[in-house]
C-alpha cells in the first residue's frame, strides 16, 4: 500500500528512522491488528496503533465506560462514561489519525466468534483483564497461527510478551492451566497504579509494531516482568515447553473446541450454588423475614455508599469473627461487584453455616436495580 502526499507528512518522523522508512511504514498501513479488550491496556496500546498507522484496527469490547475506569484509562473523559469503550476509542484513534480504519465489535470475546475472527487478522494484542479470555486467547491464537502480544498488570506490576510466533512458545507453556477462579483478584477488588497499564500497554504497541515491520528482538522466547515500587524490569528465558498441553510433544488440547476455560467453569459454578439476587434480597427485607447483610468492603468504600442497615466486616476480619455470625439467620454478603463475597460465601460454608449468599454483581448492581440514587464508584 503506498503512502500519499498527506501520509508521508504525517508519518515523517516514522519515515526518518531507517529501520522503518517509507517501505515499513506502508507494511504499517496494510497490516491487520485485533486488539482484545478496551481497558487500561487496550486504551494505551490502540491509541499508539493506530498514531503509528496501523491500516486495520479492530477492538472487541462489550463493556462501558464507568467512572472508576479514569484514572488509568487515559483515553476516556468523564463525559464518556455510560458509553461503550470501543466506541470512544474508535473516535479518539481516528480523531488523532484519519488515515486509518477502526472497527469496534461491541461483544463480548468467547469461543464462539474467537476463530472467526483471528482469521482475520495478521497479529492479536490481548488486552484482558481476566484469565479466562486470556487462555482462549492463547489458544485461539494458536489454532490461527498468528501471533499474540500478550500483557498483564497487578497492583504495581506488569508482564508482557510475545506468544505463538513462528513456533515459539505459547502462554501455556509458562502456565499450563488456569488458577482458581479467585486465586488473583482484578483491578476492582486488588487496586492497580494508574501509570502501570500505560507503560505495559505501550510496551505491547512497541511489540506488534516490530512484528509488522519485521523487526528483530521481539519479546517471543523472553518474559518481561516491571515492578514500579522499584522501578526495576527483569527478563528470563522461555522455551518452548514439550509437556504444553497446547503445543508440546503430546497435546492434550488438539482442537479450540476441546478447551475448556476452567476458572470461568469454576466460578460459574460457585456463582449458581452461592449467589443471590438484589431483587430477592429487597423482598426479604420488605417482608420482614429474619435476614443479615454484611458489607465486607473496607470503610473508604463504605463512606462512598452502603445498603442501610448492613453491618460491616471486612473481608480480612472474616475469619476471626466468622464463628460468632448467628445460625439462625439467613447472611448476605456483599462487595464491589460481587468477587470478594463469593469468597466470603465459601469460606464461610467450609466452617458449616450454609444458609449464607453472596449478593450478586455487588453493591454495584444493587445501586443500578434497587437504589438507582445511590451513589457509584
Amino acid at each position: 500500500m503506498s503512502l500519499d502526499k498527506e501520509e508521508l507528512i504525517h508519518y515523517s518522523r516514522h519515515l526518518l528512522l531507517s529501520e522503518i522508512g517509507r517501505e515499513g511504514q506502508e507494511k504499517l498501513k496494510a497490516a491487520k491488528v485485533l486488539l482484545i479488550g478496551a481497558g487500561g491496556l487496550g486504551c494505551p496500546a490502540a491509541v499508539y496503533l493506530g498514531a503509528a498507522g496501523v491500516g486495520t484496527l479492530s477492538i472487541i469490547d462489550f463493556d462501558k465506560v464507568d467512572v472508576t475506569n479514569l484514572h488509568r484509562q487515559i483515553a476516556f473523559h468523564k463525559s464518556d462514561v455510560g458509553r461503550y469503550k470501543a466506541e470512544v476509542l474508535k473516535e479518539r484513534i481516528e480523531a488523532n489519525n484519519p488515515y486509518v480504519s477502526v472497527k469496534i465489535y461491541k461483544e463480548r470475546f468467547s469461543l464462539e466468534n474467537s476463530q472467526t475472527l483471528f482469521d482475520e487478522y495478521d497479529i492479536i494484542v490481548d488486552g484482558c483483564d481476566n484469565f479466562g479470555t486470556r487462555y482462549l486467547s492463547n489458544d485461539a491464537a494458536f489454532f490461527a497461527g498468528k501471533p499474540l502480544v500478550y500483557g498483564a498488570i497487578h497492583k504495581f506490576q506488569g508482564q508482557a510478551s510475545v506468544f505463538n510466533l513462528n513456533g515459539g512458545p505459547c502462554y501455556r507453556c509458562l502456565f499450563p492451566e488456569p488458577p482458581e477462579a479467585d486465586a488473583v483478584p482484578n483491578c476492582a477488588e486488588a487496586g492497580v497504579l494508574g501509570v502501570l497499564p500505560g507503560i505495559i500497554g505501550t510496551i505491547q504497541a512497541t511489540e506488534a509494531v516490530k512484528l509488522i515491520i519485521g523487526s528483530e528482538g521481539s519479546l517471543s522466547g523472553r518474559f518481561l516482568t516491571y515492578d514500579a515500587m522499584q522501578m526495576s524490569f527483569k527478563e528470563f528465558k522461555l522455551g518452548k515447553n514439550p509437556s504444553c498441553p497446547l503445543c508440546g510433544n503430546k497435546p492434550k488440547i488438539t482442537s479450540l473446541e476441546e478447551m475448556e476455560i476452567l476458572c470461568s467453569s469454576q466460578q460459574e459454578k460457585l456463582a449458581k450454588d452461592s449467589e443471590i439476587l438484589p431483587e430477592e434480597v429487597d423482598k426479604i427485607r420488605s417482608s420482614g423475614e429474619d435476614l443479615m447483610i454484611i458489607d465486607l468492603r473496607e470503610e473508604y468504600e463504605r463512606e462512598i455508599c452502603c445498603i442501610k442497615g448492613s453491618e460491616h466486616i471486612p473481608l480480612s476480619m472474616l475469619g476471626s469473627v466468622s464463628k460468632m455470625l448467628p445460625g439462625d439467620k439467613k447472611i448476605v454478603f456483599y462487595c464491589h461487584k460481587g468477587q470478594r463475597s463469593l469468597e466470603a460465601v465459601r469460606s464461610v460454608r467450609e466452617q458449616g453455616m450454609k444458609n449464607c449468599f453472596s449478593l450478586a454483581g455487588g453493591i454495584a448492581r444493587w445501586a443500578d436495580e434497587i437504589e438507582p440514587e445511590m451513589g457509584q464508584y
